[in-house]
C-alpha cells in the first residue's frame, strides 16, 4: 500500500492552496460574492422571493426592519392565521412557490392529492437505499437517494416542463419520508436501538407525515403539527443568492438534470456555514445553560456573552451563533415568526426557562458586542437562534435539524431551476484572475 506522506501532501496542502491576501484587494475582488460593504454582487433577478433587510443611499448601506416575501406575499401573511382550517400552510406555499400564484381551494385539494399520490417509494427503495450501506449523516444519504431515483425515472433526461414539475412534486413529497426512514436506519446501525418503520399515512400533510412516522407511538397534538407546518413555511424559500440556491441555479444553468441539481444543493445545505449552522447555534446555546448559573440575571447572562465575543468561551471564534445574518439587519422575519410560535408552545411548560434564556440572549448580544468590539454595525437574532429550540421541544432529534431544513427548502430549489431553465439561458461562470503570471520553464523528469 503507497504512503501518501511519501509525496509531502500534507505538509505542503497550506503551501500550496495559499493565495496571497493582498491579491483580493489589488484586484477588487469580491470575495464571497460580497461587496466591501457586506451587501451582495448582483447576479441576476428573480420574480419569486425578496429578502430585504437595507437599502442603500447615496452609496451607504441603511438598516432597515426585515421584510421576506413568496411571490409578493409578505411571509407574516402566509404563516400567521391560527384558525384550525387553516393549520396547515405549506402546501400551499409550495404551489404558491411553484405555480406563481395562491391556489383556490379546488386547486389547493387536487395539489395536495397529488403530492399525496407520490409519496410511496419505489419496490426495494428503502432496504437497498436506506437499510443498506446506511451512511451516519442524514444529509449524505438524501443527496444519494435523489441520485438513484434518477434511475428509475425512464425519462431522467428530460428538460420538458411537464417532467421537471412532475420530478420536483415528487421530491418534495418522498424527501421528507426518506429523511425519517433514514434516521430509523442510524439509530439501529450506529446506536444499538430498535428499528421501528411505520407507513406514512394517506392524507396527512407533510408536517404530519414527518411527526407520525418519526415517533414510535405516532402521536402528536395540533399545536405540534402547526409548529412544524410553520418551520416548513419559513424555511422554503430565501432568495436566489443563500448559497444552496445559487448551486442549484448554477448547476440548472449548465443544463444538467433535475436530479443532479437538487443534490448538488443538499451539499451545499449541509455546510456548517449554511443549513448546518443550526448545530453551532445549538452548542453554544448548550455551553450558556451550563456555565451561567442564573439564567434570569442579565449580567451573568451578559457576562458569559463577553467571553464568547471576546473568544474566550465555546469554539473561541468570537462569534454569537444565531446572531447576525448577511441580509437582514434591524429584525429577520423568519426569527420572529418562529420565536412567536416557540413562545405559544413553551409557556407554562419546563422549556419556558429556556425560551426566556434565548430571548435574553437576542436582546443582550448587541449591546455586548458594541461594548466589547466598539462596532456599530446592526445586528439581529436570525432564525437559528429559535429554530433549534422548537425542534427540540417536539423531540425531533439533532440530527434531523439540516435535513429538515433540505425538506423544506426543496420547493425553493425547483422555483429557482424553473426560473433558471426558462429565462437564465447561459451558463454561469464567474471569472477567476491567475495571479502566477510569470511563465515556468519545463523540466524534463529525469533533470527535476
Amino acid at each position: 500500500m503507497v504512503d501518501e506522506k511519501t509525496f509531502a501532501l500534507y505538509e505542503q496542502f497550506e503551501k500550496v492552496n495559499s493565495v496571497a491576501p493582498e491579491y483580493y484587494s489589488q484586484y477588487d475582488v469580491k470575495r464571497g460574492l460580497r461587496n466591501a460593504d457586506g451587501t451582495g454582487v448582483i447576479a441576476g433577478v428573480t420574480n419569486i422571493s425578496d429578502v430585504h433587510g437595507y437599502v442603500l443611499r447615496d452609496g451607504n448601506k441603511s438598516p432597515e426592519e426585515g421584510v421576506l416575501r413568496y411571490r409578493g406575499y409578505n411571509i407574516y401573511d402566509l404563516t400567521s392565521d391560527p384558525s384550525l382550517e387553516h393549520r396547515y400552510n405549506f402546501e400551499e406555499i409550495v404551489y404558491l412557490l411553484l405555480m406563481g400564484d395562491l391556489p383556490t381551494s379546488s386547486q389547493l385539494a387536487d395539489f395536495i392529492a397529488a403530492l399525496d399520490a407520490k409519496r410511496e417509494l419505489p419496490e426495494g427503495f428503502t432496504a437497498s437505499m436506506i437499510m443498506k450501506e446506511t451512511p451516519p449523516d442524514v444529509m449524505n444519504l438524501l443527496a444519494r437517494s435523489i441520485l438513484m431515483l434518477y434511475a428509475g425515472d425512464e425519462n431522467a433526461e428530460d428538460r420538458s416542463p411537464e417532467h421537471e414539475i412532475q420530478t420536483a412534486m415528487m421530491l418534495i413529497s418522498r424527501l421528507p419520508r426518506i429523511m425519517v426512514l433514514a434516521h430509523h436506519a442510524m439509530r439501529a446501525k450506529y446506536h444499538d436501538e430498535s428499528m421501528v418503520m411505520h407507513r406514512f399515512i394517506k392524507g396527512q400533510t407533510t408536517a404530519e407525515t414527518i411527526l407520525s412516522m418519526l415517533r414510535l407511538d405516532r402521536s402528536f397534538t395540533p399545536e405540534e403539527a402547526r409548529m412544524l407546518d410553520v418551520m416548513l413555511c419559513l424555511h422554503a424559500e430565501h432568495g436566489g443568492g443563500n448559497n444552496s440556491t445559487f448551486t442549484c441555479r448554477v448547476l440548472s444553468s449548465s443544463d444538467t438534470d433535475a436530479y443532479s441539481a437538487y443534490a448538488g444543493s443538499l451539499g451545499s445545505l449541509k455546510g456548517w456555514k449554511h443549513g448546518g449552522a443550526n448545530h453551532q447555534v445549538l452548542a453554544m446555546q448548550k455551553e450558556v445553560k451550563e456555565k451561567v448559573a442564573n439564567w434570569e440575571n442579565d449580567d451573568e447572562v451578559a457576562a458569559y456573552l463577553a467571553k464568547l465575543v471576546n473568544k474566550q468561551a465555546f469554539d473561541k471564534s468570537g462569534l454569537i451563533y444565531g446572531m447576525g445574518h448577511a441580509v437582514y439587519t434591524l429584525s429577520d422575519p423568519r426569527a420572529i415568526v418562529c420565536k412567536q410560535f416557540a413562545e405559544t408552545l413553551a409557556t407554562g411548560t419546563e422549556y419556558e426557562a429556556e425560551f426566556n434564556l434565548l430571548k435574553a440572549i437576542e436582546r443582550l448580544a448587541p449591546e455586548v458586542i458594541v461594548r466589547e468590539k466598539g462596532t456599530g454595525k446592526e445586528m439581529c437574532a436570525n432564525i437559528d437562534m429559535y429554530s433549534g429550540f422548537v425542534y427540540s421541544m417536539m423531540g425531533i432529534p439533532e440530527n434531523l435539524f439540516t435535513p429538515l431544513f433540505a425538506c423544506s427548502r426543496m420547493p425553493g430549489w425547483a422555483a429557482h431551476r424553473f426560473e433558471e431553465i426558462v429565462s437564465g439561458k447561459r451558463i454561469i461562470r464567474p471569472a477567476y484572475k491567475p495571479t502566477q503570471l510569470e511563465q515556468r520553464t519545463y523540466v524534463p523528469i529525469e533533470s527535476r
